[in-house]
């Protein structure tokens, strides 16, 4: 039954287009402004000066590329092992965050410090990102993507 849920291609599908567009709306807000999304990051307390320059510029921009990979179904086993690597980060972030009793947004969606804050239902929400994340790593098939489109466009006249 597990495999027939793994290799079922809808079910590819609408998790590729769900992580995807979470990636997506996630890295918008982080590319508009990195000099805020900087700020959340050193509200963690893990990293600061030029490291945290570098994380605010580079992550958004992987997040968007990602999620867009996702979505249009290319390269989708190292997108969604860069996502799952990315996710099991943050995770460990915000685990250490609320370890050491900071009150933090985290810095998801929207860089405003009264935005959502990290607490336990971000760390389970991860978790269930991560796990779509190996779900579409193990994922069997690349029907319904661009990549599908173009491997077998020239095979059939």
């Amino acid at each position: 039954m597990l495999k027939r849920f793994l290799s079922n291609e809808f079910n590819i599908l609408t998790a590729r287009v769900f992580l995807g567009s979470i990636l997506l709306v996630a890295s918008i807000d982080k590319i508009a402004d990195p000099a805020a999304f900087a700020k959340s990051i050193e509200d963690y307390r893990i990293l600061s000066g030029p490291v945290v320059a570098g994380f605010a510029t580079v992550l958004p921009w992987a997040e968007l590329l990602c999620g867009l990979s996702m979505i249009f179904g290319m390269v989708i086993p190292g997108s969604a092992l860069l996502t799952g690597s990315m996710l099991s980060v943050f995770t460990l972030a915000v685990l250490s965050a609320l370890i050491r009793g900071l009150d933090i947004s985290c810095g998801c969606f929207s860089q405003d410090p009264a935005a959502a804050r990290i607490g336990w239902i971000k760390i389970g929400e991860n978790i269930i990102l991560i796990l779509i994340s190996a779900f579409l790593y193990l994922a069997p098939s690349i029907r319904f993507s661009l990549e599908h489109y173009l491997m077998n466009r020239d095979s059939n006249p």
